[in-house]
């Protein structure tokens, strides 16, 4: 996916079903779920728009008759060893600091519904669990060292009502984990969040949070950080993702893998596309992300035609035709939330005419040259540069940029048609890592474990006077997803195949 700067969202207050506050427990409650003392009536709450009339015999009758689910033969998360580690090296980056990261809030999509939910990466990065609400607390224990506690929502209340009849009631939204069952899941001290707020208020001593998750966390804490030292922290869990731990690559891989396997289910339907639009290809590809994985890592880039050259082009609305490119970049999520970034740029009707093959074979040549640079040792900016000049060569070549070569570099004259990047980091985010400092990412040398992509392009755009015709609405963009290794690199994304005569090959085979 081409790179543009990343933002920041802030997240709204948890809703109700009605989209009010959610109502708190009465009383913290242990590590059940439940509590010591609960009200005589149940919570009420609105909802769908109608505010429940509730007897005492219903109340009561709800609060019995529930069997015990506490599930009490829970492992341990596979990357409980990795999020220990990232905590250690974290904790060793603070001395004598509290450190507050957020997983963040539900977000409002519309009236009473809210987007689903996706926890942040520094929250994922560090604990594994993805539920919102949740806090990763690390209190210092001295000049070194943190005691890390994780604060997450318990299990419904069933004496007052709430499970039942609050918007964050299990009725509703799901069973959680209970505050046992997250600490074996987690290989963490859990307790309730409900009270970490007041807990951050009266706390002394510095302080460090992970800001644009949780308004409420960050208000607690209003007259105990400054945003510098804020940003700090950011940066360096920024920093600290760039390269990837075994874990990690083994997500990566597994992301690419179900991104292959996407690619082939859009080629076998692309007839289906050709008689309704680009929405057939979007949710054909969505339909094995949420089988094989969480959800799509961004939104996909379903370019037919013209389309194709709107580097960022989701509204995935526009008709299929034959004769015609279709770009198609997409990426699975891992339930880990680890996500791929491929780009095919694929014939619709199987067979590339001979200017669009020799676009085509141009961007191949361009990322052939790309992939070659990455390797430990180079500089993050040489796989750009080495797919840049190849692209540049191209352009004057056909006469369509004035040469020589060189100084089109230096000028950045093949830009225009080129538009991008060659490449970003990826990993929890599809442009990965992007609060690192320059000097460590793009001014920065590759190490082994990073993963990275290498996607040139060349976008001729539909009204661009300066070449002809024939050029014009035509886009090409190949993606593949880089792991550094120790002697060179391996191209997690090389299940699906490049070159031009490859990729007609591949196509025909899936369609019959």
């Amino acid at each position: 996916m081409a790179e543009r700067q990343a933002q920041d969202t802030a997240h709204t207050t948890p809703k109700d079903a009605d989209g009010g506050e959610a109502a708190p427990a009465a009383e913290a409650p242990d590590a059940q779920g439940t509590t010591e003392a609960a009200p005589e009536r149940p919570v009420e709450q609105r909802k769908n728009g109608v505010t429940p009339q509730v007897s005492d015999e219903l109340a009561e009758n709800m609060k019995h008759g529930w069997a015990d689910t506490e599930r009490r033969d829970l492992t341990p998360l596979p990357q409980v060893e990795h999020t220990a580690r990232r905590r250690a090296a974290l904790s060793a980056r603070f001395p004598g600091e509290r450190l507050v990261i957020p997983a963040g809030r539900l977000k409002t999509r519309s009236n009473d519904t809210d987007y689903p939910f996706r926890a942040g990466v520094e929250y994922v990065y560090l604990t594994g669990d993805q539920t919102e609400d949740g806090v990763l607390v690390l209190e210092p224990t001295g000049a070194e060292g943190h005691e890390a506690t994780l604060y997450l929502l318990p299990r419904s209340n069933r004496e007052n009502g709430e499970f039942w009849l609050s918007g964050q009631g299990e009725l509703w939204v799901g069973r959680r984990n209970s505050l046992t069952e997250a600490a074996r899941l987690y290989g963490l001290e859990v307790k309730d969040v409900r009270t970490v707020a007041d807990l951050l208020r009266g706390a002394s001593g510095p302080v460090r949070v992970v800001r644009g998750h949780d308004a409420t966390i960050e208000a607690a804490l209003t007259d105990k950080v400054t945003a510098e030292r804020d940003e700090e922290l950011r940066v360096f869990l920024s920093e600290m993702r760039l390269v990837k731990d075994e874990f990690e690559i083994e997500q990566l891989s597994r992301a690419c893998a179900a991104t292959a396997r996407g690619f082939e289910d859009v080629v076998r339907v692309l007839d289906k596309a050709v008689a309704t639009s680009e929405r057939y290809i979007e949710g054909t590809f969505f339909l094995r992300a949420r089988v094989e994985g969480n959800d799509v890592g961004y939104g996909s880039i379903c370019a037919a035609g013209p389309h194709a050259t709107t580097l960022h082009w989701v509204r995935n609305d526009g008709p299929v035709r034959p004769g015609e490119l279709l770009l198609l970049d997409a990426g699975v999520e891992t339930t880990e939330l680890y996500t791929a970034d491929v780009t095919r740029t694929l014939p619709i009707d199987g067979r590339f005419t001979a200017l669009q093959r020799r676009i085509y074979d141009a961007v191949f040549e361009a990322q052939e040259a790309g992939i070659a640079a990455v390797k430990p040792g180079a500089k993050y900016r040489d796989f750009h540069q080495a797919a840049q000049r190849v692209l540049a060569e191209r352009l004057v070549e056909w006469g369509l940029l004035e040469g020589p070569v060189e100084r089109a570099l230096e000028l950045g004259l093949q830009r225009r048609w080129t538009l991008h990047g060659t490449g970003h980091m990826l990993g929890l985010d599809v442009h990965d890592c992007a609060a690192a400092r320059r000097e460590t990412y793009v001014e920065g040398t590759l190490e082994p474990g990073m993963c990275l992509t290498v996607e040139p392009g060349l976008y001729f755009q539909p009204d661009d006077l300066t070449v002809p015709e024939e050029y014009r609405g035509i886009g090409v963009r190949i993606e593949d997803d880089i792991l550094v290794t120790e002697d060179g690199n391996r191209n997690l994304s090389a299940a699906l195949p490049r070159r031009s005569d490859e990729v007609e090959a591949w196509m025909a085979a899936l369609r019959g």
